[in-house]
């Protein structure tokens, strides 16, 4: 059976009794190729092209392998890059490294895509669907600190609970404790100050700036309405000698957006015409925001100086904790998470059925001082049975299970075997005597012909577990060879089975 490149970084995967002589060379590529994935790579787009197609390569070095791929190259227009082949699900860390300020769009197949804006890196992973594939960004990240050099951007804000935002800065600064922002603040619908505004450091306004229509060298004191030329009208507004305050009503901004101090004084509303957006308050230590709708944004920008932000802290306890929907690494690894997970069943923890057992299990010798095999024999002239039971993990989310079987045969014949696995969940004070769900069968293999060849099965379909499955179950399951289904004339010994579950916890607490 010739070479195959069927997996995800597209390494070469030798046939069975391929390369004689020379396999070492193809698995020292295949290193280089696994070292590359873990690598920073570039790839030049042709100047002001549309369209870029980036082929990881069969078996040989390729940027597009790369866990950290930077794209140049001068665009003039928004170009979609086609990352193939359309089976592949990988990981990557995406920059934009392009000239032109145009952004790309990284694509796999018909599905969705995701945008990057030029000088901006992206974690994006791809599904590998084939024809319909989709490219995503990394889901949810919670964390407890973040140190922010230049500037951070918070997009969709969840805030079910409270969420503090704690500004810190040097120690030994001046401005320790301040938040610093050298340049500017950009709001795109509203500000709401829950206490007192100070500008400078001092009672005065020293410079306001708005819209390049007003320019206050010193100090503004309102009585009434000031409009500006972008159309911003404040009302009752006051400037009392030391700080900047709404004293009752509210602000319009652009005749459309308003904020309101409540009645109480000690917290501000955002609304957008007659609907409130959200609620900000503020105390000595924090600022609190909650009722957040979901297409808001918060950006925090701190200066190019370092005195700005230097952490920012997200207390989600009163929330619960944050939750994870897509991979995340640290140090390039990836962090375990609530997902698929396997257990081995060895033969020998098996045993046959009352009916239609197998034999065995039994202990075969290959050569003396090499490994022995512990085994369950099925004959090739009817379906023998075997059965074992698990006492499933608190994190197994009750749902369908996976198989794949490890089998091999003493003699030459090149027929195929095939095995069946069935289960039932028991749940504590509830009869064992229950029927086993539907059985589910493997693709039939075809043996090697050399004699004791371990040969692994693909992986089953979707295995129902009859009863009800709940936390804490005990599983019985029931294996037998599909002889209906295969060719062998010999033995199938069976060796073990690997065990496929999904979990939704991150431990059995």
């Amino acid at each position: 059976m010739a070479s195959t490149y069927g997996n995800d970084l597209r390494l070469e995967e030798i046939g069975d009794g391929e390369q004689s002589g020379t396999w070492g060379a193809t698995t020292n590529t295949n290193l280089e190729l696994i070292a590359e994935a873990l690598s920073f790579g570039t790839e030049a787009i042709t100047t002001n092209a549309d369209t870029h197609t980036t082929t990881i390569a069969d078996g040989a070095t390729d940027p597009g392998r790369s866990l950290y791929l930077k794209y140049t190259g001068t665009l003039d227009s928004t170009c979609t890059i086609t990352i193939g082949p359309n089976t592949v699900s990988k990981t990557w860390y995406i920059e934009n490294g392009t000239s032109g300020s145009q952004s790309i769009i990284i694509s796999q197949g018909s599905g969705a895509n995701v945008t990057i804006p030029t000088g901006q890196t992206k974690v994006v992973y791809s599904d590998g669907a084939g024809s319909g594939a989709a490219m995503a960004e990394i889901g949810t990240l919670g964390v407890t600190n973040i140190n922010v050099s230049t500037a951070a951007t918070v997009g969709t804000l969840d805030t079910s609970g409270a969420v503090n935002l704690n500004l810190v800065t040097d120690s030994t600064s001046s401005t320790s404790g301040a938040l610093i922002v050298d340049g500017g603040v950009g709001i795109a619908k509203k500000l709401f100050v829950g206490t007192d505004l100070d500008v400078d450091g001092t009672t005065n306004l020293d410079v306001v700036d708005i819209d390049g229509a007003v320019d206050m060298a010193t100090t503004l004191a309102v009585g009434g309405v000031v409009t500006a030329n972008a159309g911003v009208v404040v009302d009752n507004f006051t400037l009392d000698g030391t700080t900047l305050a709404l004293s009752s009503g509210d602000m319009t901004l652009d005749g459309a957006a308003d904020i309101i101090l409540d009645a109480a004084g000690d917290e501000v509303i955002f609304k957008d015409g007659s609907t409130n957006v959200g609620h900000v308050s503020m105390d000595s230590d924090n600022l609190t925001i909650k009722s957040l709708v979901s297409d808001k944004d918060i950006i925090l920008q701190g200066n190019d100086g370092g005195s700005g932000i230097t952490a920012l802290t997200l207390d989600m306890s009163a929330a619960g904790a944050a939750a994870f929907n897509s991979s995340i690494t640290s140090g390039g690894a990836a962090v375990k998470v609530a997902g698929k997970e396997t257990i081995f069943v060895p033969a020998v923890a098996m045993y046959p059925s009352t009916t239609n057992p197998c034999a065995g299990p039994e202990q075969v010798e290959t050569t003396a001082l090499r490994p022995d095999l512990k085994v369950l024999d099925f004959a090739a002239d009817a379906d023998d049975f075997a059965q074992f039971a698990i006492a499933m993990p608190k994190s197994w989310n009750e749902g369908t299970v996976t198989f794949q079987p490890f089998w091999t045969v003493t003699g030459t014949n090149t027929g195929t075997v095939a095995w069946q696995l069935a289960g039932v969940a028991i749940t504590s004070d509830e009869s064992i005597n229950t029927a086993f769900g539907t059985q589910v069968a493997t693709t039939a293999l075809a043996f090697s012909g050399t004699s004791n060849d371990l040969m692994v099965s693909t992986e089953s379909g979707a295995v129902t577990i009859a009863g009800s499955p709940a936390a804490n179950d005990m599983c019985f399951f029931q294996i037998n060879r599909d002889t209906s289904a295969d060719d062998q004339t010999g033995n199938a010994r069976l060796l073990g089975i690997k065990l496929f579950f999904t979990t939704d916890a991150a431990n059995d607490a």
